[in-house]
């Protein structure tokens, strides 16, 4: 049983998928279609650079949903086909556009809003726990919240939570961690508290443009990030997407609902391996490939087929 996997921001770099991008027309087309809606010149921000500005979430979050919707649609084309999807944040939108409940062009539309409305919301800051038990972060957020808003933003691993605020909160929290049982606590280079209250505004104007537009019944289920557990219901799907900007990521109790529902390979779907870690994390026995250039390709392919 195969799972799709769509990374969030930060798995982009300058250079990612050139290959397939030169080997694979399905993959060309994708990137042509996205490249005449959008603002900027996407190929070559991805192939060129700077890294700076394409790490701009301006910029960032479009290229991404991009990239892995044609990567997916590359693995469709080799008959590698997934049983069940989730995508860790933006992810979510190249999941559901995998699972068939929103259209490329309307994924794109709302990716490029959310990428805008989290650009323009209040400054914040996130930072890696490391080392903390779930239960102990969440008492650390509470232990800081007298300085600012402090909140658990992304469950990702038995071992690494991300915790998303205001400035003087996370900094407070980062040197805190110890005392709750971290082994240590790591600023993020990000300027925004993503999946936090700070959010709030961002979240209620992309929840408006999302009631404009339709979802589909999906192909297979999707495992949101604000529930961590498999659904097919539209409304449980729209509900979760609203919800996405200001809740938690519930990576762990995604990847574990995966492995219960009978995953035995997961695909992690564009560029990087950040989410293959974390599935060895959950689960060091899990079997994980990856897609990112034409030897990935070939790889997964093989392993995928030799699954079925």
């Amino acid at each position: 049983m195969i799972a799709f996997l769509f990374p969030g921001q930060g798995s982009q770099t300058v250079g990612m998928c050139r290959e397939l991008h030169d080997a694979e027309p399905l993959f060309r087309q994708t990137v042509d279609a996205a490249e005449a809606r959008l603002p900027f010149a996407l190929s070559r921000l991805c192939f060129e650079g700077p890294q700076e500005e394409l790490t701009l979430t301006l910029h960032a979050q479009p290229a991404l949903l991009t990239f892995e919707v044609a990567c997916c649609r590359v693995l469709r084309q080799r008959e590698v086909l997934p049983a069940i999807v989730a995508g860790h944040s933006l992810g979510e939108y190249a999941a559901l556009v995998a699972a068939e409940v929103l259209g490329f062009e309307d994924a794109l539309e709302l990716v490029a809003l959310r990428a805008r409305l989290m650009h323009e919301a209040p400054k914040g800051s996130m930072a890696a726990v490391l080392g903390g038990a779930r239960a102990d972060v969440i008492r650390l957020c509470d232990a800081v919240s007298e300085s600012g808003v402090c909140q658990p933003a992304n469950f990702n691993a038995p071992d690494q939570t991300v915790i998303s605020g205001s400035p003087e909160a996370i900094a407070e929290a980062v040197r805190r961690a110890p005392e709750f049982g971290a082994k240590r606590a790591v600023a993020l280079p990000v300027s925004g508290a993503f999946h936090s209250e700070l959010m709030k505004a961002a979240g209620e104007e992309l929840t408006a443009a999302l009631e404009k537009v339709t979802l589909a019944e999906p192909r297979t289920p999707v495992v949101p990030n604000a529930i961590g557990v498999p659904t097919t219901a539209v409304a449980d799907l729209r509900q979760a997407l609203s919800r996405q900007m200001t809740s938690h990521v519930l990576w762990e109790d995604t990847v574990r609902a995966m492995l219960e529902a009978g995953v035995t390979i997961f695909v992690e779907v564009g560029p990087g391996k950040v989410l293959s870690g974390l599935v060895k994390k959950i689960h060091r026995d899990a079997q994980v490939c990856n897609v990112q250039d034409t030897k990935s390709l070939e790889a997964t392919v093989a392993a995928c087929h030799a699954d079925a």
